[in-house]
């Protein structure tokens, strides 16, 4: 039926990018579904309170576990799965891909990438054996003929603006990885949910990777330290953190504390974001919805400025 929008449902919604990507679903109009874990007296009140929110906007919220028959039964009900679980949970995607497969109604399946592109880094061994399990649930959706979108987010711009220049602590002391000259991309959650409820509703996306590289959002962390000195007139003494010291922690930090690591000598020493040239088989989200008005790395720090974003507890995912 013309102007009927997709039903789309979230995996991880109540989590750190899901959050973000149920309220665009929302503002863009699609009924939307929330599918997490059964509510009670262990949950968080900031997660009932999340809920709650939902509830307001109009969302279905699924409680329920990661088990086969219950997540075929919301499956059926919808049109588009978007999953943002957050990494321990990465392998769980199977069932959600075995339920699709049953259910055969599915026009788009999102997995939980919104990362680097990991089909074309090679990081450091912990980081690698963490995209290795995402690349599996790539691997398997294709086998399994389900149609998808792939999004490469990179970084989310608020969470790592928090984690490199600490914009809530009054010091003047900022660390620095590597040189500070790799160039990275950090893109706003709120635009990184936007483009994603775009593509996963767009034809020209269905089993295809998303970029979101949008030119004004690309830069180092010397440029992103310059940007806040010059908007808050302090001056920075940055402590430098050798890429030597990086891979070493990366060896000798018990797992999971040698993921970040890894990850931070990824992004923002080798600078694997920006690493391979985008082609003309490429799709990048800022091209493909030009009128989509992205907050640029100097409107994000901005922000912070004015009101700033409280830092988040768990975006490594």
């Amino acid at each position: 039926m013309e102007g009927m929008k997709s039903k789309i449902v979230v995996f991880g919604g109540t989590g750190y990018i899901g959050k973000y990507l149920v309220k665009a679903s929302v503002s863009l109009g699609h009924p939307t579904f929330v599918y997490t874990r059964s509510l009670n007296s262990q949950t968080s009140s900031s997660k009932i309170q999340l809920c709650k929110e939902f509830s307001h906007m109009g969302v279905t919220l699924v409680q329920g576990e990661l088990e086969h028959e219950q997540i075929l039964k919301v499956i059926e009900k919808v049109d588009i799965v978007i999953c943002a679980l957050p990494y321990p949970q990465v392998m769980e995607q199977l069932k959600i891909i075995e339920a699709i497969k049953v259910a055969g109604n599915i026009k788009r399946f999102l997995p939980s990438d919104f990362g680097v592109e990991e089909d074309r880094v090679n990081p450091l061994p912990p980081f690698q054996a963490f995209l290795d399990k995402k690349r599996k649930i790539r691997r398997e959706i294709e086998a399994s003929n389900i149609p998808f979108t792939y999004i490469s987010a990179n970084c989310f711009g608020a969470y790592f603006v928090n984690y490199l220049i600490r914009p809530h602590e009054e010091n003047n002391h900022t660390i620095v990885y590597g040189n500070g000259h790799a160039k990275a991309v950090l893109n706003y959650e709120e635009d990184i949910a936007m483009y994603s409820i775009k593509v996963a509703d767009d034809p020209r996306t269905c089993n295809r990777v998303v970029i979101y590289r949008p030119s004004k959002n690309i830069v180092s962390q010397n440029d992103l330290i310059s940007l806040w000195e010059q908007k808050t007139g302090k001056n920075f003494i940055k402590e430098f953190v050798s890429e030597e010291e990086i891979i070493n922690l990366s060896r000798t930090l018990p797992s999971p504390h040698n993921i970040p690591v890894s990850i931070l000598h990824s992004v923002f020493v080798k600078g694997d974001l920006m690493n391979f040239e985008l082609g003309k088989d490429d799709l990048e989200a800022s091209e493909l919805y030009p009128d989509y008005n992205y907050t640029s790395i100097d409107q994000l720090l901005d922000i912070f400025l004015v009101h700033p974003l409280p830092p988040a507890s768990a975006a490594f995912e």
